[in-house]
């Protein structure tokens, strides 16, 4: 495996989730047969590994931890020079000293939301400079992330790695016609969420948003497109949040699906928001991107690093995700004001043609390697 690259990741498709895709889309982008993806296994995983143009291993549960038998599957796959990547440095960057010992010559680790919570905490903080210690780069996503991991980890290691976009994938005309047509929701304004159910995204704050959307715009539907544990609390509260067919929850899509559902919508909306003190906090927002080339605004919360995949005023805005009343309010301005919205989708598909595409982003990582 002389020469390949050995990617050691708890995030990989077919599990669903932007930090799983951020770690595909850098691998996919690779020279076949250049890598080596060493990651839990998975339900669907054996289909999926099959259609990769690299080799997949599997460990044998769901989950990696950095313990000594990890630490030897993964050392096993090594080969003297070969370059490691951590897909998230915490916690599986603790293995980095017995890759190196098996033969590494480069270790590159990408950090994302939790990394920069594990920097506000003491405890934590002690295993995330022993983590970046064993590393020869360190990525951020954006600013936030950056000015939190900068006490912890030295500078000069520090590089700025975000998320690509699939600007062929997600794009104006990717489906949306017909996802309405199956979905029931004829011509009607259309404001999407597209994410895991859980708190933070807020999917809960649009839901006490919507009777106040209706009142202003009858006949707007709410889309929630992912599945979670929040689904059937969600489910429970799409009674009181409008009439019949008010909102729609598709729970889990396809992968190969997600533009379609975008494409659906006229508005984006995910009003993210900080939990537990800062410790539950969003790192970027990859669906924010992923909106903006499908040509929408977007809506997006406060939290963490989630101003850094908009532009606010510009190709959406940026709102305090506990507040309903302010979550109501940007998209009842968007869904009053059609002309404006396209402007903004129509700025922010440009935005992302510039800077967040994957060539762009597969060129710095080649060069990180």
């Amino acid at each position: 495996m002389a020469n390949r690259t050995l990617i050691v990741t708890n995030d990989f498709p077919p599990r669903p989730g932007g930090i799983q895709a951020f770690v595909h889309g850098l691998a996919a982008r690779r020279p076949p047969g250049s890598v080596v993806v060493y990651a839990p296994r998975w339900k669907g995983c054996e289909e999926f590994d099959a259609r990769q143009p690299y080799e997949v291993v599997r460990h044998p549960s769901t989950l990696m931890l950095p313990t000594r038998a990890v630490a030897g599957r993964a050392a096993a796959l090594v080969e003297d020079g070969a370059t490691v990547v951590f897909g998230a440095a915490a916690p599986l960057g603790l293995l980095a000293p017995a890759l190196r010992a098996a033969g590494a010559a480069r270790i590159v680790m990408l950090t994302h939301g939790h990394e920069a919570s594990w920097a506000r905490l003491p405890g934590a903080r002690g295993v995330l400079r022993r983590i970046g210690a064993g590393a020869d780069v360190v990525t951020y996503l954006g600013e936030y992330t950056r000015r939190l991991l900068t006490p912890v980890i030295p500078a000069p290691r520090l590089v700025r790695l975000a998320p690509g976009v699939d600007t062929g994938a997600f794009r104006p005309g990717a489906g949306g016609e017909r996802v309405r047509a199956a979905l029931g929701l004829g011509d009607r304004p259309v404001v999407v969420c597209v994410s895991r159910l859980v708190p933070r995204k807020g999917q809960d704050v649009l839901l006490r948003a919507w009777p106040l959307v209706l009142r202003r715009v009858p006949g707007a539907v709410l889309l929630l497109v992912g599945g979670g544990p929040s689904r059937r609390s969600l489910e429970r509260a799409v009674a009181g949040a409008g009439p019949r067919g008010s909102v729609v929850i598709t729970g889990s899509v396809p992968w190969a699906d997600l533009p379609a559902h975008y494409d659906a919508g006229d508005v984006f909306a995910m009003p993210c928001r900080s939990r537990f003190g800062g410790l539950d906090v969003e790192g970027l927002g990859i669906v924010y991107l992923e909106a903006s080339a499908t040509g929408l605004p977007v809506v997006a919360g406060s939290s963490g690093g989630a101003p850094d995949a908009v532009r606010h005023g510009e190709t959406g805005l940026v709102v305090d995700g506990r507040s309903h009343t302010a979550v109501a309010g940007a998209l009842c301005d968007l869904l009053a004001d059609p002309a404006r919205a396209r402007a903004m989708g129509e700025r922010g598909r440009a935005w992302i043609e510039e800077e967040w595409g994957w060539e762009r982003v597969a060129a710095r990582f080649a060069a990180l390697l």
